[in-house]
């Protein structure tokens, strides 16, 4: 496991300390349309506050590519975060992110205070982890606390590059809850440990397929990627989603399930339709389809397959939708997938953040799950078994 410091391990009494949160929140007319971010970053921020810290927020938002722009400004999150914490967060206002209004905040802060800094990628230099841009960061702090878990597979100035101009470099309690759980999960799960993989291609999880069946005892594949399956099966799947350049690949990986004895679960049949559209007829095909269809989702012998599946299991770990859930008629696959994960008892069950996290909340599943992560492309990296830059850089125990 990874033995990282936390905002346990420290004292910040009097201290500047500036944490990266993940505060990348949707807007729509300058109001936070979805606020779970803000929320999952409180702990820690809250118990910087208690102890006595003085407690500098950055964060970036949306790709503004170096440019300051009004519309992906972090004005509207402090206050929001104003509300939340029950105490004036002050925002320094700065198109350069470390400029005359930040440093004349810091420097009038008490214990306790809190400042939050503007989009860090406001600054070109950020995405690349330019030593300029690291060391304005670090002139304002004496401890830094990493709780960006959503950016932790990139390696930027706000995240890895300030680490080498502090001190201390910890994390907080949500990049903590992530190291756990995923890791956890990887490395020493409760069996039966079943992975589900979904999503449209098997090039994006490629070395995830290759590390999960090194560990798992059963490894289940929906979504468009199911298809190149398929046809390296030797199936019809018509105009479906499929990657030629994966073929090989594919029927290696289940050659490397048998080999493994890991139960490689592909789809039965699925939900076919002539256009990738709600509004089109639909039904379900078993075998090959027509060469004018397309397979929108797992079909309903998959889904029950899938469920019997996870029926036992003692860790669950899910990564990817079964369909085009965004459209009601091809939602079925990813909605049983989430039902059966929630009626398990005695589970760890983990969502591996992007679609699959937006999915799971959305059907109203989020709240029976062990694990929500934060982080879509920081937990797949996770799962592939790479090490994460942000987490790196933050002090072993």
């Amino acid at each position: 496991m990874l033995n990282k410091k936390s905002v346990d391990d420290i004292n910040v009494k009097g201290q500047r300390v500036l944490v990266r949160c993940d505060f990348n929140v949707p807007l729509k007319d300058g109001k936070i349309t979805d606020e779970n971010r803000l929320v999952a970053a409180l702990p820690t921020i809250k118990k910087l506050i208690a102890d006595g810290g003085k407690v500098i927020l950055c964060s970036h938002l949306g790709k503004p590519k170096g440019e300051p722009k009004p519309e992906l400004s972090l004005a509207p999150v402090a206050v929001r975060l104003s509300e939340l914490l029950g105490q004036d967060v002050k925002f320094a206002a700065d198109p350069e992110v470390i400029g005359p209004n930040a440093k004349a905040a810091v420097e009038a802060m008490n214990d306790g205070d809190v400042v939050l800094l503007e989009n860090t990628r406001y600054r070109a230099e950020e995405t690349k982890n330019e030593e300029s841009f690291s060391k304005d960061l670090a002139s304002l702090a004496d401890v830094f606390v990493n709780d960006a878990f959503g950016t932790a597979h990139r390696a930027h100035c706000s995240n890895v590059g300030v680490t080498q101009y502090v001190d201390t470099a910890v994390v907080g309690y949500l990049m903590q809850k992530e190291i756990d759980f995923l890791g956890n999960a990887v490395e020493n799960p409760k069996r039966p440990f079943v992975a589900i993989l979904g999503g449209s291609k098997v090039s994006s999880k490629i070395s995830v397929i290759n590390n999960l069946l090194d560990k798992v005892d059963t490894l289940i594949i929906g979504g468009g990627m199911c298809f190149t399956f398929a046809k390296a099966a030797g199936e019809k799947v018509g105009k479906s989603l499929v990657e030629d350049d994966y073929l090989d690949y594919a029927n290696e990986m289940v050659q490397k399930a048998k080999d493994k004895g890991v139960n490689l679960l592909l789809p039965v049949d699925a939900v076919v339709a002539k256009e990738f559209s709600n509004d089109v007829p639909f039904h379900t095909v078993e075998g090959d389809m027509a060469d004018d269809e397309m397979g929108l989702d797992i079909g309903p012998k998959t889904q029950a397959l899938y469920a019997d599946a996870l029926k036992g299991a003692k860790t669950v770990v899910w990564n990817g939708p079964m369909g085009v859930f965004e459209m009601s008629n091809f939602a079925a696959g990813t909605i049983a997938v989430a039902k059966a994960m929630a009626d398990l008892e005695d589970a760890v069950t983990i969502i591996g953040g992007g679609d699959s996290a937006a999915a799971v909340n959305q059907l109203g599943y989020g709240d029976k799950m062990t694990h929500i992560s934060t982080g879509g492309g920081a937990s797949l990296e996770f799962l592939e078994g790479k090490e994460l830059p942000g987490v790196a850089a933050a002090n072993d125990k």
